[in-house]
């Protein structure tokens, strides 16, 4: 049990996601997914806002986060439990974090994480149109930041022009935690294919996906499936969602 969670204030701004269909990697050509209209972080959560909920809630601290929820790597570049430092500049996203903590800060914003569903919709935007995928260049871009090799301290957040629909950073800057990170894997039927575990896992599953020129969203999907949810990356942060009210 992760316990109560005490309301925390917050200044990133959230937008409105129109509802709206898209077709996964691994669904059926001829299917989509509905997706429900949402709001979602128009910035990933920075170190100063994670800072501040740590203050807040300290069973979620570097010294005082229980072993079940994170791995000694967790918040490993802060100078200290409340203290991000050099290393984590307030304005970039927070990173080392786990989907433990990553739900946690959501909840205790009244938020919660997106769904790989609602991500992977937003993420097919670019600066002019809300499904750029197949666009000349759309991919290739995002390829090229997977290739390059991460280092701290990042960026700070929303350097980068915001995509079509008003939410920046969710290419380029750092990967993203979703609540059901792990679906593909653990539950194929919900992309109609059995055998999706197997297709993940070799060299040749872009060869299966719907759109095979889509590597971007494989190396993503693949990169899902190798976590767990105390893991944490220096290149791995988050940020929160809600339905619409």
């Amino acid at each position: 049990m992760i316990g109560t969670i005490v309301a925390l204030a917050h200044a990133t701004p959230m937008v409105p996601i129109d509802r709206g269909r898209y077709t996964p990697l691994y669904g059926e050509a001829e299917t989509s997914v509905a997706v429900e209209a949402f709001e979602l972080d128009a910035f990933p959560v920075t170190n100063r806002e994670y800072a501040a909920f740590v203050q807040k809630h300290p069973k979620w601290s570097r010294s005082r986060i229980a072993p079940l929820f994170a791995e000694t790597s967790y918040l490993s570049h802060w100078e200290g439990d409340s203290e991000p430092g050099a290393a984590a500049p307030p304005d970039s996203p927070v990173t080392h974090v786990s989907w433990f903590a990553a739900r946690a800060y959501c909840r205790a914003r009244g938020a919660r994480l997106p769904t790989l569903d609602e991500w992977e919709y937003v993420a097919r935007a670019n600066a002019t149109s809300t499904d750029a995928v197949g666009t000349p260049g759309f991919e290739r871009l995002i390829l090229d930041w997977y290739a390059a090799p991460g280092s701290l301290p990042l960026p700070p957040v929303g350097t980068k022009a915001a995509n079509a629909w008003g939410v920046h950073d969710l290419h380029g800057l750092v990967w993203e935690w979703v609540e059901d990170f792990n679906s593909v894997i653990g539950t194929g039927e919900s992309r109609k294919d059995g055998s999706i575990d197997r297709k993940l896992f070799c060299a040749a599953g872009a060869v299966g996906a719907v759109d095979p020129a889509d590597y971007a969203a494989f190396v993503r999907y693949a990169t899902r499936s190798s976590l767990e949810a105390r893991h944490t990356m220096k290149t791995l942060g988050f940020r929160c969602a809600k339905d619409s009210e």
